[in-house]
């Protein structure tokens, strides 16, 4: 096994036009890839996410996946939700996992009146 310093920065803070930021670090284990999101997902900040998600993707090991850890997300409208599904859309493609371990309460409210929230679950 080849020894990597982790956690690794999947991207830089994202600073979007309206304030909003969000920041991905990647940890990488031998079952999964955790990854933390922190800051505001919006229309503006979602494809920077959409694209260090799919980064973190790629890079996690074959025949592993992600767990999400979104409980420093303060928002996240339905551009945000968009970018998930995609990327977990990907993931089945790949044949990997994608789940969200932790949320905060802004987050799980959209998961859940969405009704995505099983989607996500281990």
């Amino acid at each position: 096994m080849t020894s990597v310093p982790y956690p690794r920065l999947v991207s830089q803070p994202h600073q979007g036009f309206a304030g909003s930021a969000v920041t991905v670090v990647a940890s990488p284990g031998e079952a999964h890839t955790r990854v933390h999101v922190a800051g505001e997902i919006d229309l503006d900040s979602a494809g920077h996410l959409r694209v260090a998600l799919m980064r973190a993707l790629s890079a996690a090991p074959a025949g592993t996946g992600l767990v999400l850890d979104m409980s420093a997300v303060t928002f996240c409208d339905s551009s945000g939700l968009n970018a998930l599904l995609r990327l977990r859309q990907q993931a089945i493609e790949d044949g990997r996992s994608l789940t969200i371990s932790h949320t905060g309460p802004q987050v799980a409210r959209l998961l859940e009146m969405t009704g995505s929230a099983a989607l996500f679950a281990a």
